[in-house]
């Protein structure tokens, strides 16, 4: 069977690679006999025959209606309207509760982008005098309960026939996702705005697409800049209607040898680069993708659209990028944690001045990610993660996750969780679990593969020495609770902040002479250097605030 193959290349041909795999699975061609990976995992292969008969056009414009439908105005539309006509039944309606989403209706279905899909669909749709009855008389709240209840149903039943969803939806996923990827082109190009869509898609992709797989190429000259195929000089597309990617190659031309531009693409890499936007996830106001070059199969499961992972990192429009990282991060250790190689989270905002972003995870921090003690302090803490701070949330999970995947040190989250925890001691808890994720990583990136036990019950040793402390503090006090220590564990936390080992130690000669304790020998080893100190002060300050080894297994929500 002759087959067409697809190999990985940039984060864009990737992204439109798995953006691909989803188009094919939405549609009715059989995997493993129409297409599938190679052998080796390493491409995507589509029968030949297929991909000169598809219609291309059809499962693009299918795949992202069903992608990204559900966030277009055109579904607000209709909810609003069913909303409204629920209200209505209601005997205490009032039709001004109704104004703004009325509004809203009536703007957003007359845009000039809605209009003109009208105008490319009137023929082949039943009822269009709904839509121009709309255009003429808006939907107003000072109509008879009947009247506009009638108009909203009509309009209703109008807006549900699959060729308005299809032409409205592709409307509002064309100006607001797609021409974040891609512009100047098939209906993207603004020449061509209120022209029929699918016909100028079918004309600039598809039907070059079916062309290129039904010749024969072994004669042509042009080569192909991103797959090296064969092709020829009239089926050649220039790479620049991809964003940030090229400038306009017809005038700008000085960026080649000779001026000679020979940055062009196959109709097949063509068809694959529009599937960018396809590839990417929405998360709030981010487009994100995992960008694997390991295989095909570990880039198709990292970012399918359909599995757990997919399901679980969809959320409404305030969740931000970091936060989105660190849950998949987690969820990708739940789920390849044996496979994974270095991972790059490639991310574009919806603003039109937004450019691509790239954070790359290394393996090291993953290995320490996929520690089994390190996990389940990361587990615990996504379960309670948000701490409010006066009208505001504070994501601890997601501030903690980030702190490893960039390199940095967890104390000033402990100092902050400390500090609070002298008014709620649940944050003393959770202050435990990031002391013990910032510790198991230090020694585990230090360690060379021996144990490390021992350094950690040493640490551990000196939480439990704060905590005898306090112990005899507040029996000296009489008191049964630590209100009479919150000055010291303020003046000590405050020395901790800024790395201040003279004063910390002052403070605790000071508090140690009220007891009849002796100052424990292991203090000698705040004065080696700043890390020691700090890493050990910590310790001691959270069996001061009261944590020791039979606590840790507290809960940790308030």
């Amino acid at each position: 069977m002759d087959k067409i193959t697809i190999l990985p290349g940039d984060f864009l041909k990737n992204a439109g690679i798995v953006g691909l795999w989803y188009m094919l699975e939405e549609s009715d061609a059989e995997p493993d006999s129409v297409y599938g990976l190679t052998d080796d995992k390493q491409g995507l292969w589509i029968e030949r025959e297929f991909m000169k008969q598809a219609d291309w056009t059809g499962l693009y414009f299918k795949a992202f209606v069903k992608r990204y439908g559900s966030l277009t105005v055109y579904r607000a539309a209709l909810d609003k309207i069913e909303a409204i006509l629920e209200k209505a039944e209601h005997t205490d309606w009032s039709k001004a509760d109704c104004k703004e989403d009325l509004k809203f209706i009536n703007e957003k279905l007359l845009s000039n982008s809605y209009r003109s899909g009208f105008e490319n669909i009137r023929q082949d749709i039943e009822n269009p005098e709904v839509y121009e009855l709309l255009k003429t008389s808006r939907l107003k709240e000072n109509m008879e309960k009947e009247e506009l209840c009638g108009r909203l149903r009509q309009l209703h039943k109008f807006l549900e026939q699959p060729l308005c969803e299809e032409t409205f939806s592709m409307k509002s996923i064309v100006y607001n996702y797609i021409n974040r990827f891609w512009d100047g082109k098939s209906f993207l190009l603004r020449a061509n705005a209120a022209k029929d869509m699918k016909m100028l898609f079918d004309v600039d992709f598809s039907e070059p697409l079916r062309k290129y797989a039904a010749n024969n190429h072994e004669k042509a000259k042009e080569m192909c800049i991103d797959c090296s195929g064969k092709m020829d000089a009239k089926e050649k597309v220039s790479v620049a209607f991809m964003k940030d990617q090229a400038d306009d190659l017809t005038r700008k031309r000085s960026a080649f040898w000779n001026c000679k531009v020979d940055a062009w693409l196959c109709p097949v890499c063509a068809f694959v680069y529009s599937l960018v936007p396809l590839g990417f996830t929405l998360v709030g106001r981010t487009f994100v993708f995992i960008n694997m070059n390991r295989s095909v199969k570990e880039l198709l499961d990292a970012n399918s659209l359909h599995g757990k992972l997919n399901r679980d990192s969809e959320k409404d429009e305030t969740e931000r990028y970091s936060s989105w990282i660190a849950r998949t991060i987690d969820l990708l250790l739940q789920e390849k944690s044996k496979e994974l190689g270095n991972i790059q989270v490639v991310a574009r905002g919806m603003g039109e001045s937004d450019r691509y972003t790239f954070d790359v995870i290394a393996k090291d921090v993953l290995r320490l990610l996929n520690d089994s003690h390190i996990r389940q302090d990361l587990d615990r803490l996504s379960q309670y993660p948000y701490i409010k701070i006066g009208k505001d949330y504070w994501n601890i999970h997601e501030n903690v996750i980030l702190n490893l995947l960039r390199y940095r040190n967890q104390y000033t989250v402990i100092n902050k969780l400390l500090k609070m925890a002298i008014e709620n001691e649940s944050n003393l808890i959770k202050a435990v679990c990031v002391y013990d994720i910032q510790l198991r990583t230090r020694l585990l990136s230090e360690s060379d593969g021996t144990k490390i036990g021992g350094k950690l019950m040493n640490r551990y040793g000196v939480r439990d020495e704060g905590y005898e402390l306090r112990k005899a503090l507040l029996k000296a006090k009489g008191a049964s609770d630590d209100a009479c220590i919150r000055g010291t564990i303020y003046q000590l936390l405050n020395a901790l902040s800024v790395g201040n080992v003279e004063h910390f130690m002052e403070v605790i000669m000071r508090v140690y002479c009220s007891t009849r304790l002796q100052v424990p020998n292991v203090f000698i080893e705040f004065l080696k250097d700043r890390d020691t100190f700090v890493e050990y002060g910590y310790a001691f300050l959270l069996g001061l605030q009261g944590s020791h080894y039979e606590k840790k297994e507290e809960k940790l929500n308030d």
